[in-house]
């Protein structure tokens, strides 16, 4: 009866470890890819509620100096779900340059994050990479 137990318990802690190891979390800053301006945005994710969100947090022209920007403070990536493996669905990207928003859904590898967006089943992504 002990090593039932015991093993039940093993088990239970062996499955639940498993799945903590398999969601995958995303944090910090990411650098997106340049706009038909040349500008870019560094978006900082944190957890939203269980989810994943990242809003921007500073914007650069094409010769890397800082601009002001209505849309600091403001989120583009919302409510992202892990799927584990590094990726990532179920949420949203906001486009400040359309005044959009799309489904999204990413894939993370190493310091590079693939973002897209996607409408019915037509999808452009971009690569961000992760400065912090």
């Amino acid at each position: 009866m002990k090593c039932t137990v015991l093993a039940a318990a093993f088990s239970l802690s062996a499955m639940l470890s498993g799945g903590a190891v398999m969601a995958q979390e995303i944090s910090g800053i990411f650098q997106t890819q340049a706009n038909d301006n040349g500008h870019v945005g560094m978006v900082e994710f944190y957890d939203c509620g269980g989810k994943s969100c990242g809003r921007l947090v500073k914007s650069f022209d094409g010769q890397g100096q800082e601009i002001s920007s209505p849309h600091t403070g403001r989120n583009i990536v919302a409510d992202m779900v892990s799927e584990g493996g590094g990726k990532f669905s179920g949420g949203t990207i906001w486009d400040p340059g359309a005044d959009k928003t799309y489904r999204s859904k990413m894939e993370l590898s190493g310091n590079r994050l693939n973002v897209s967006g996607c409408v019915a089943v037509f999808c452009r992504t971009q690569t961000w990479t992760k400065v912090r």
